[in-house]
């Protein structure tokens, strides 16, 4: 018998104190007690919230703390993913997905949003969606299991869960899903409901962008929808439409029935205003307009018939769009690039430029930088009208944004002519005092290039050059010097007089010389050419010689310059020889190899050889001047055409007459031409498409260099009889010879520089043997290699080079920028010939220019590279 316990009801919870009811099913009591359980016993606490977790990470003050907040919520996410019954993936998913937004790895969630997208729940499967669109690209192999669950989904009759689908299908639609699901989607597109047939459209839009084959299927529809009077659904339209057009040129000629049609639309929109519902800002559907306008700028670009067509409408836009409001600027914005683009009237293009101009008047930062940089880009298409805003672009020299800045300088040079290079070049040096020293170094090499075109008199480009080697200081470019060097070397006597006097009254100062280093370069060149017309106090410049050789913040560069003017003007003073040996002699025991190799050489020409000082320190002949223009080198460097009346106006050269032309003018897009007196003219060029995004052109400007290899239609220029000795005692003559020797038999490698511990070789693939010729279509692959001899890590190490226009160049990505001792770095150069060859085609030439920096020391030079095989690409 087991003992008899009462029970006392009365402290058992209210739902426990009732009687025995028939409609108390077993179901029923299964569901009482299963919720017990698990609310009193069983049930784990609810995870963190989205909004809790953001404010935790919010609230971190280090990284490390962050970190560890994400790792622990990580943590936890992936154990619930482990569980079979968790009623929280929605909320976990949500977390990882804003951890995934923060940076953080999250590709343990990518099954998870699989079972999510497929389950029956609409909230589960809008959850699962969203983390495939973010977590999941086409590279990864759960992407491939993604598609029957959305070929289930656009089957749906629940129109938000195929436009869910539909939104997914887009953003990770590969080219196997594409076609695989294209059938899905076309079903789609003509359905009645305007909700999926919108979203459709834009899927089939991104179909055609990773499938262009699959076009065809959607062009007869798309006239159909474009009557339709839904906005949206005309706006995906017109979006598919302007893919296809740009993916097809015979598709493109199929469209262009339809401009009086979007035309009739654009006139609607803007005069009458048919659909208040759409009104922004009291603009009547912006965003249509918008598509409407970069259709037509697609459709009408290069055909005046069709052009003709849309220019009252373009006016009408122009004048009547509201201009308060960001709306309507970014209506006008699309006017003005339509008209820029299309064949319209001139008239119209004046209008463009105008609105541009109000685009510079306002308040918004944002828009003054999208007129100056839409000025930039079609400054081109009409001169004439953008050089009434002259004054309000210069202006935006000073405005406190950078950008502004800079985009008003790009434009402020496209504007210089011969009658206001005064004024545009005053507020160009205002603005290169407060600008920062990478826009020093740009903005000063392009005020020398249009100095160097439209100056209007010496004095006048000498005392330029001289305010930009003060104000810009250390930031100027070597090709500065240069043209420096070079101008004042073909100046009057005169004006070397007066340009001598300028410099040493600024070098006097030795405090600033630390930051103007340049400036003491040109002027001790100035002085050791041209100082005895000057008229200097010989033992004040000899002193002042001094202190400058033993500063200690000049580099070694700027002593190199220094020590050479000092032996100069040994032979142009009389008297202060002593002095100057004395100061020669000191430097023969200097720690840097360069100073001691130049004061050993210099000292013998006071001892053992004083018979050839006077002849060996002589002044320098004048810098000749590039003669040829830059339209035989191709796009990378030079314009991409020359009128007719340019080159009626060319001088013959002679046959066998050298030429001092600079094959690499300008790496950074700043490309001249010249006119027919061999002067500099500055012109627009567009970037070209061969040159590779990893590995772009640094902007530099022309240089001319006295030793730079010469070309006659019949090779290399000739050498006197004169020559052969000094070619000798160079090591030239032998060189030639090998060269020549080698050229009889198969080359596998070309040696192009071997100086200074840098060792430069060219590897040829495919190389051709002799008499081999190649087909026009050819092309060759050049693995350029550099290796360090030096103990010294080279760093910043850039390798450009430049072909005749008749070859296409395209540099790889090097494999590095930095070289330790003994290291070695790899460059591919692709070599194409662009036009067909002939019997007699000349031969591939290049022109090579590398710089790097080596212990502080920045250090350029130039080759040129010749001895190509000689049936290599004819």
């Amino acid at each position: 018998m087991y003992p008899y316990y009462e029970t006392d009801w009365s402290i058992l919870p209210p739902e426990h104190n009732r009687r025995y009811s028939p409609g108390l099913t077993i179901n029923n009591i299964k569901q009482v007690i299963n919720e017990t359980i698990e609310t009193n016993i069983l049930r784990k606490p609810a995870p963190t919230r989205l909004r809790e977790l953001i404010r935790q990470i919010r609230a971190c003050r280090t990284a490390a703390e962050e970190r560890a907040v994400v790792n622990t919520e990580c943590a936890y996410i992936r154990s619930t993913f482990r569980e079979t019954d968790c009623i929280w993936k929605c909320r976990n998913m949500a977390k990882l997905l804003y951890i995934h937004m923060l940076g953080y790895p999250a590709h343990f969630g990518q099954v998870e949003c699989l079972k999510l997208a497929a389950s029956s729940k609409y909230t589960d499967k809008r959850i699962g969606y969203l983390g495939a669109m973010l977590l999941l690209d086409e590279r990864t192999d759960v992407h491939v299991l993604l598609t029957n669950c959305l070929k289930n989904d656009l089957n749906s009759p629940t129109q938000f869960v195929v436009g869910t689908a539909l939104c997914t299908l887009a953003a990770i639609a590969s080219p196997e899903m594409a076609r695989d699901l294209c059938n899905d989607v076309e079903r789609l597109i003509v359905s009645t409901n305007a909700f999926l047939r919108k979203k459709a459209i834009l899927c089939a839009f991104r179909f055609v962008r990773r499938v262009p084959e699959l076009m065809e299927d959607y062009l007869p529809k798309c006239e159909v929808f474009l009557a339709d009077k839904n906005h949206g659904i005309l706006i995906a339209t017109i979006t598919l439409i302007t893919e296809m057009c740009e993916q097809s040129v015979a598709v493109l000629r199929y469209f262009k029935s339809i401009i009086p049609t979007l035309v009739r639309m654009l006139k609607s929109l803007t005069v009458t205003g048919y659909s208040p519902e759409h009104l922004v800002s009291g603009v009547s559907d912006p965003f249509l307009q918008v598509k409407i306008l970069r259709l037509l700028r697609v459709l009408g670009h290069g055909d005046s018939t069709q052009s003709e067509i849309m220019n009252d409408v373009l006016a009408q836009v122009a004048t009547n769009t509201e201009t308060s409001k960001n709306a309507g600027n970014a209506i006008l914005y699309e006017t003005v690039l339509t008209i820029m683009n299309v064949e319209s009237e001139n008239s119209l293009r004046v209008l463009a430029v105008n609105i541009l101009g109000r685009f510079l008047l306002n308040n918004d930062k944002n828009i003054r930088f999208i007129g100056l940089l839409t000025l930039v880009k079609t400054v081109h298409k009409d001169m004439t009208a953008v050089q009434r805003h002259r004054i309000t672009i210069l202006e935006c020299l000073s405005d406190g944004d950078p950008s502004i800045q800079r985009c008003a300088m790009e434009l402020s040079f496209t504007l210089i002519n011969t009658q206001n290079i005064e004024m545009v070049v005053r507020e160009l040096l205002r603005y290169l005092e407060s600008t920062d020293a990478e826009m020093k170094a740009l903005c000063s090499s392009k005020i020398v290039l249009a100095a160097e075109t439209y100056s209007p008199s010496i004095r006048w480009h000498l005392d330029v050059l001289l305010k930009i080697l003060t104000i810009a200081g250390n930031n100027i470019r070597d090709d500065v010097i240069a043209s420096t060097i070079q101008l004042i070397s073909n100046s009057p006597q005169h004006e070397q007089r007066f340009i001598t006097d300028k410099m040493w009254e600024a070098i006097m100062n030795m405090n600033q010389l630390e930051n103007r280093q340049p400036l003491v370069q040109v002027a001790v060149w100035a002085i050791g050419e041209y100082g005895e017309a000057a008229g200097f106090d010989e033992f004040e410049l000899i002193e002042h010689y001094r202190q400058l050789l033993w500063a200690p913040q000049l580099s070694i560069t700027t002593k190199q310059y220094i020590l050479v003017s000092l032996a100069k003007i040994s032979v142009r003073i009389d008297g202060c020889t002593p002095e100057i040996q004395n100061i020669i002699n000191s430097f023969r025991v200097h720690m840097n190899i360069d100073l001691q190799q130049r004061a050993n050489e210099f000292s013998q020409l006071f001892t053992n050889y004083k018979h050839l000082r006077n002849s060996l320190l002589e002044k320098m002949p004048k810098l000749k001047l590039s003669e040829l223009t830059t339209s035989e080198y191709n796009a990378d460097f030079a314009s991409p055409e020359t009128s007719e009346v340019e080159q009626q106006e060319e001088e013959p050269v002679a046959e066998n007459e050298p030429s001092n032309q600079d094959i690499l003018l300008d790496l950074l897009g700043d490309c001249f031409s010249s006119d027919g007196n061999g002067n500099n003219a500055l012109a627009v060029v567009p970037v070209s498409q061969t040159i590779p995004t990893t590995q772009p052109y640094l902007q530099t400007t022309s240089f001319n260099q006295s030793a730079l290899s010469s070309y006659n239609n019949n090779g290399p220029m000739a050498a006197g009889p004169n020559t052969d000795s000094i070619m000798d005692l160079l090591g030239i003559a032998a060189s030639n010879q090998t060269h020549q020797t080698i050229e009889q038999t198969t080359i596998p490698a070309i040696d192009v520089y071997n100086k200074d511990d840098i060792y430069i070789r060219f590897f040829i693939h495919p190389y051709p043997t002799v008499g081999e010729q190649l087909p026009s279509s050819a092309g060759a692959r050049i693995t350029v290699q550099t290796t360090n001899g030096s103990q010294a890590t080279i760093e910043k190490f850039l390798f450009q080079a430049a072909v005749p226009k008749s070859f296409v160049l395209t540099l790889r990505e090097p494999s590095s920028t930095m070289m330790p001792p003994g290291g070695t770095i790899m460059q591919d150069l692709l070599i194409a010939r662009q036009t067909s060859p002939n019997q007699g085609a000349a031969g591939l030439r290049m022109k090579v220019r590398f710089s790097y920096e080596i212990e502080n020391y920045s250090m350029m030079e130039q080759i040129d590279v010749n001895e190509f095989p000689s049936g290599f690409l004819r």
